[in-house]
């Protein structure tokens, strides 16, 4: 079940990550949405690969931050040493989420697709941090609650490879 808490609740590894995704947003390239996202994988030898968005004028070839992220793990050869995510983002003008109640961002479809891929190939359960721009709440999901009844490599008949 999921878990909602500051970021007390978390341990240092933990909250070393988010705070990682949270830095990743200043990487974003996000002209058109003005809107930052930021996503850091903590890898099983404790090494920490960050992504940012990346937008394009054509809108359909956008990367989101946690696809860049991944993409990154998968180009190192590290693609099964994912062991957790975390993921955060909120307006280029407002990186900090100042309002009251600054939401808590999810991935998209799509990324949970792409982080289904990645457990899956990864042969382990990954812990999916969820974060408000300002640190005040973090979701703990699980892939299960993200996407359930999920289709993957299984599905097809392949396992990890």
């Amino acid at each position: 079940m999921s878990e909602e808490a500051g970021q007390t609740a978390l341990n240092a590894q933990e909250r070393a990550l988010v705070e990682a995704a949270h830095g990743a947003m200043a990487n974003a390239h996000a002209p058109y949405s003005r809107f930052a996202v930021g996503a850091a994988l903590l890898l099983s030898d404790g090494t920490v690969l960050t992504g940012s968005n990346f937008e394009n004028a054509s809108y359909g070839l956008s990367l989101c931050a946690e696809t860049v992220a991944i993409a990154a793990a998968n180009a190192q050869g590290r693609l099964r040493d994912i062991a957790a995510i975390a993921v955060t983002g909120g307006a280029m003008d407002d990186p900090m989420g100042s309002g009251e109640g600054s939401p808590v961002i999810t991935p998209c479809g799509r990324c949970r697709q792409i982080i289904k891929e990645a457990q899956d190939m990864s042969g382990r359960r990954l812990a999916i941090l969820c974060a408000a721009p300002d640190g005040s709440a973090v979701l703990r999901l699980t892939l299960d609650e993200l996407l359930p009844h999920a289709f993957g490599p299984a599905n097809l008949g392949i396992g990890p490879t």
